[in-house]
């Protein structure tokens, strides 16, 4: 057999190196990469070459790269790093990344960027994650946190069984509901923004839009599964209405107290799950008054059922749980 060269870059010489263990009978196998050679059965690389080490979590199917920067203070820029490593052919795959960093404010400090790089305000399935991950590494021995994020104080609180976090809860706050904080381009009209008309290739679709911290259009359907949600997602995204774009769900209502839901997530595209879309879309159903306020409701994702609950005294609670799947190292 022949072994070409190849340029390698980022976590393909990672998962060659955990290839190779599986090669190494068959000898000193040589792979090529941009800092040098290496070979396969040793997983070694020149000493000069950096790693970053990292974790990945899911909160029902919706994956996520973390960075413990307790342990890894190095700067890098973190954006073109996000869209590296979220690549899911040539990176660890993923739907964003989020560092885990200090806070002079709270608890801890959440870091989010989409797989597109973008910088996100908030992230709920990212958040429980966030909390297994402080709690079980050691990083503290709370069960009640507060997280500062780019959208405020995020407040998870930990159900744990012999050490292990089981489920989360995550205060997610009180839904944003005015114009100008969701955003719109369009800030004369009438709030909340119920039934807003929407021009979409010569049709008019209605939204109602809210804000769980960042911005979301929500879309009431008889079946989501009949939605092309890959063709209408990055459209509506990027629609002139939104000027910091926006996360878009299609919601069909099961009952009072269930809804099912898909989501274009800004700046990652399909995702199997989604938090703060999960918060919106409860929201958006009890403002036209297709579900009930101040009771759990679950939302079917295609990666499993969150409860979310928007109570009366106006914030809205979000309970779930958070997977940790491996950790690696990521070679620069």
């Amino acid at each position: 057999m022949q072994v070409g060269q190849y340029n390698l870059g980022g976590l393909t010489r990672f998962a060659l190196c955990a290839i190779g263990r599986t090669w190494g009978t068959i000898g000193s196998m040589p792979f090529y990469n941009k800092t040098g050679r290496g070979t396969a059965n040793t997983c070694r690389e020149d000493d000069t070459v950096k790693a970053i080490p990292f974790t990945k979590m899911h909160g029902l199917g919706n994956d996520y790269i973390y960075i413990d920067r307790f342990s890894y203070p190095h700067e890098h820029d973190w954006s073109e790093l996000a869209r590296r490593m979220s690549d899911r052919h040539f990176g660890v795959g993923s739907d964003g990344l989020i560092l885990i960093e200090p806070s002079e404010i709270a608890d801890f400090r959440m870091v989010f960027f989409n797989a597109d790089g973008l910088e996100g305000e908030m992230c709920g399935n990212g958040m429980r994650c966030f909390a297994k991950y402080v709690y079980e590494a050691g990083l503290t021995g709370k069960t009640s946190l507060v997280v500062e994020t780019k959208a405020g104080l995020i407040k998870p609180y930990l159900t744990v069984k012999d050490g292990i976090v089981e489920t989360i809860s995550v205060d997610m706050g009180i839904p944003r509901l005015n114009r100008a904080q969701i955003p719109l381009a369009k800030l004369d009209g009438p709030e909340p923004v119920v039934n807003e008309p929407i021009e979409y290739e010569g049709k008019v679709l209605y939204g109602t839009a809210v804000s769980m911290g960042n911005p979301h259009m929500v879309f009431f359907v008889d079946d989501v599964w009949e939605v092309e949600l890959e063709k209408i997602g990055p459209k509506l995204e990027f629609h002139p209405m939104f000027p910091e774009r926006a996360n878009i769900e299609f919601v069909a209502v099961k009952s009072r107290d269930e809804i099912d839901m898909r989501i274009w997530e800004r700046g990652s595209g399909i995702t199997l799950a989604s938090g703060t879309g999960s918060s919106a879309s409860v929201v958006a159903s009890i403002l036209n008054g297709k579900v009930d306020r101040g009771v759990p409701v679950k939302v079917n994702l295609q990666g499993g059922a969150l409860v979310v609950e928007w109570k009366h005294g106006g914030r809205v609670w979000q309970t779930g749980p958070a997977i940790t799947v491996f950790s690696g190292q990521y070679y620069l």
